[in-house]
């Protein structure tokens, strides 16, 4: 009987051990098929290239799912300074991303230059108008560009027309656009004589054409950052992500989509 009892006890404690055993695989399990949702704040003119990079991502990371907030680069960082839950911000210049980091607010190590982009002159397209001289002319009576206080593309505009001399011939001209896309569509239904736009920008709509492509010598570099946010709960996801927009991957898709790319 002794013996008995004492097998039974030991079964007992074999039994509680591989049901610990079993409990923590199951819990392990869990964890590494947790899904995890990344929101990522990003430059308006991203909205094509973004989507079709982050299907490429999923592919190879089934649990990962993206929330995308799409704006001007100046408008999302406000968002973020301000407390918006944002893992991975992509501006469109240097200085909204460069006032984050300055706010101790962009997680170390992370920030990285995927690509670059040109600004164009763009018209409707049934425009006659030629070259940048004629947004002088009487004919051209409302150009759009971005918001310069909050919009990479409009301070670019804004250079580039001061770069031309010909700021103060139409600044009375100018109707200003909250994003990008915002200008496109106001010269794509004749709202706006002409435009100005990302070349990528001007790419995926049939209804406008490209008047003139704008030096790089006007205006400052167009260059796309991006980088982990400090106050992201998902560092580990997001720090992948990151990684992989600067993959051959990706840079792939960014160039399919006229982007250059970008020197580190």
């Amino acid at each position: 009987m002794r013996r008995t009892r004492e097998w039974r006890k030991r079964c007992q404690r074999i039994c509680a051990y591989l049901a610990v055993c079993l409990l923590g695989m199951a819990l392990g399990g869990c964890r590494e098929n947790k899904r995890v949702s990344l929101t990522i704040s990003a430059a308006a003119s991203l909205q094509e290239t973004l989507g079709e990079v982050e299907t490429l991502y999923r592919f190879g990371h089934t649990t990962v799912d993206f929330r995308n907030n799409f704006g001007s680069s100046g408008t999302l960082a406000r968002e973020i300074e301000q407390g918006a839950p944002v893992d991975v911000f992509i501006s469109a210049a240097a200085k909204p991303m460069d006032d984050l980091e300055g706010r101790g607010l962009i997680t170390t190590g992370t920030r990285q230059n995927l690509v670059h982009n040109s600004l164009v002159l763009i018209a409707p397209l049934d425009s006659k108008l030629q070259g940048f001289a004629a947004l002088g002319d009487p004919s051209t009576r409302m150009i759009a560009v971005g918001d310069p206080a909050s919009v990479p593309a409009g301070q670019y505009a804004q250079q580039t027309l001061n770069s031309l001399h010909l700021y103060d011939q139409v600044k009375g001209k100018l109707v200003l656009g909250k994003d990008v896309r915002q200008v496109l569509t106001y010269v794509e239904t004749g709202n706006a004589d002409a435009g100005f736009v990302y070349a990528t920008d001007a790419q995926i709509s049939p209804r406008v054409r490209v008047v003139a492509v704008v030096p790089e010598s006007a205006h400052e570099p167009i260059v796309y950052p991006a980088a982990v946010l400090k106050t992201s709960d998902n560092q580990d996801a997001s720090r992948s992500f990151v990684d992989f927009l600067g993959s051959s991957d990706a840079k792939a898709i960014f160039t399919k989509h006229g982007y250059t790319l970008a020197s580190q």
